[in-house]
């Protein structure tokens, strides 16, 4: 593999490739490759995030025991639908 650096980014531009790196869930070096790839035919598949990422340790500790309260049910086997 080789490194690359690439100089003078715009500010507008720099901001729509932190943005689409955002949108996919991909870090901005990996949001570049796919940006590169795409436009010179290169790709085989587009890499797509789940959109989910960057909500990842967004809740607070009463947002995270309330949803533990609220699908404590779902950990609970119902014996007699086992028989």
């Amino acid at each position: 593999m080789k490194t690359m650096t690439i100089r003078n980014v715009s500010l507008d531009l720099a901001a729509a490739l932190e943005a689409e790196a955002l949108q996919r869930g991909l870090s901005l070096n990996r949001t570049v490759l796919a940006l590169l790839r795409e436009a010179l035919g290169l790709s085989e598949k587009t890499e797509r995030g789940n959109g989910l990422r960057r909500l990842a340790g967004s809740w607070t500790e009463d947002e995270f025991r309330e949803f533990e309260r609220a699908v404590r049910s779902f950990r609970e086997t119902d014996e007699d639908l086992w028989r």
